[in-house]
């Protein structure tokens, strides 16, 4: 392939140059994107766990991976609207800040029975062998 004089080329000659390089690079990046998504879905097919991006993925894009935690049955419930519960997992949710805020004990919205309070010594028995 010879390189031009593209000093001396013509402005219309060199636009047709310009136009013609961008979409030729265009279509190389395309190729070269959807090699690299193929590549990508092979590897992650042999994962386990069904997680569909893999660790190299997430780092690439500067996120770590979500991390499964089981299903929590809901510990506290609202009197007012009991649709709505906390597992006593993360964040108090607002209906119970304000109740909190109000005077009112955690206690109040265990679910279960009223006045049971939470097991927290359970794991620690002595085994009786």
């Amino acid at each position: 392939m010879r390189i031009p004089d593209l000093e001396a080329m013509a402005f219309d000659d060199l636009w047709r140059l310009y136009e013609e390089a961008t979409r030729i690079l265009a279509e190389r990046i395309m190729a070269e994107k959807l090699d690299l998504e193929r590549r990508l879905a092979l590897l992650n097919r042999d994962r386990v766990g069904g997680n569909t991006r893999s660790a190299q993925a997430d780092a690439m894009i500067g996120t770590a991976p979500t991390r499964k935690y089981p299903k929590v049955l809901p510990k506290y419930k609202n009197p007012e609207p009991p649709g709505e519960t906390w597992s006593g997992r993360g964040k108090l949710p607002r209906w119970l800040v304000k109740a909190l805020n109000a005077g009112r004990k955690l206690e109040e919205f265990r679910i279960g029975r009223p006045n049971q309070k939470p097991n927290k010594d359970k794991a620690r028995r002595p085994r009786n062998y």
